[in-house]
């Protein structure tokens, strides 16, 4: 599993790409390449949840109640 720290350099990453319009990011001795912006994105938002778990940060849990007549 990565470090928080290996996590952070991660995202930076990819946010230097996707600021700078790049699809293909090198990171370490890795080289990847992603099809669409919104796929970057979509990266993006999962590195970002991730290290919100790594601090303790868990998003808030939704809760969606059932009710019925009884019918």
């Amino acid at each position: 599993m990565a470090t928080l720290a290996e996590l952070q350099s991660r995202l930076e990453a990819l946010h230097k790409a996707r600021d700078g319009g790049a699809l293909t990011i090198e990171h370490g001795d890795k080289r990847i390449t992603y099809r669409s912006d919104s796929e970057l994105a979509a990266a993006i938002a999962g590195l970002e949840r991730r290290i919100e778990r790594a601090n303790g940060q868990a998003a808030p849990r939704v809760i969606y109640p059932r009710i019925s007549k009884g019918y």
